[in-house]
């Protein structure tokens, strides 16, 4: 698939890994949607100029995501949606008993799957139903989804039974949902990154950061959003890639 003059859709688009992913493809020749609910999409798609429109969106639902499919069905023209990059999710760290020996919140467990399990399919399935109507390209292809897992999904530690487990889930919808989609020509894959530079690392404190950095085999710091734009790209560009989990780390993995 090409870049150029096609039309993508992406969650979590205000900051981190969703804005370089909208920056690296407006820069390709592409056009995107960007949603998000941070008014900093405005922001962005003002920089970024006529290829770019926002959209606030909630992920998990179903009337904010079909209006968001819609706008870039319309931004598209004739060629329609050719691709979505779902980055849109939360972290959330809670042991199951705390010190004083108490469990756990389950609506807090509860939200964290909302929005980073429930919306990634809400994602895919109203964004599949818009590009199965596509025309098809080369080799039949009519659209890709590009989905955020995590390395938690595959190395949790202490406190992350709920973020885990909805990343997992995300990388156990990765090959059926390629499977499936395949008659309509539209591929599914998922990156599940390592400890990046993004908003969320804001919070942490430096000598955990730099911990983190340590852990890293090589190269021994954070990953950069633009590096994760740059495997979008690549995903994007080679058909082949499909139904994989794709882990984007320096080889870390979590203790």
């Amino acid at each position: 698939m090409y870049i150029a003059s096609r039309t993508f859709l992406i969650t979590g688009a205000a900051s981190g890994l969703g804005a370089a992913c909208a920056e690296r493809l407006v820069e390709e020749g592409g056009r995107v949607v960007l949603c998000d609910l941070s008014d900093a999409i405005e922001d962005l798609s003002a920089r970024l100029g006529a290829a770019a429109i926002a959209v606030r969106t909630d992920v998990t639902s179903a009337e904010d995501m079909q209006a968001a499919v819609d706008a870039a069905v319309a931004h598209g023209g004739e060629k329609g949606l050719a691709g979505v990059i779902h980055c849109a999710g939360v972290v959330s760290v809670a042991k199951l008993l705390d010190r004083q020996g108490q469990p756990a919140d389950l609506e807090a467990y509860a939200r964290t799957v909302q929005i980073n399990l429930v919306g990634t399919f809400n994602v895919m399935r109203l964004a599949a139903a818009a590009m199965a109507a596509n025309s098809s390209g080369e080799d039949g292809e009519r659209g890709v989804i590009i989905n955020t897992a995590s390395v938690a999904a595959f190395d949790g530690q202490v406190g992350q039974c709920a973020y885990s487990a909805s990343k997992a889930g995300v990388v156990g919808m990765s090959l059926p949902a390629a499977r499936e989609l395949s008659r309509h020509g539209i591929r599914v894959m998922a990156i599940a990154p390592g400890v990046f530079e993004t908003p969320m690392m804001g919070d942490i404190p430096d000598d955990a950061v730099a911990a983190l950095e340590q852990a890293v085999p090589f190269p021994k710091r954070l990953g950069r959003p633009e590096e994760f734009a740059r495997l979008a790209e690549q995903i994007i560009t080679n058909p082949m890639l499909n139904g994989e989990v794709i882990r984007l780390d320096g080889g870390i993995r979590m203790q």
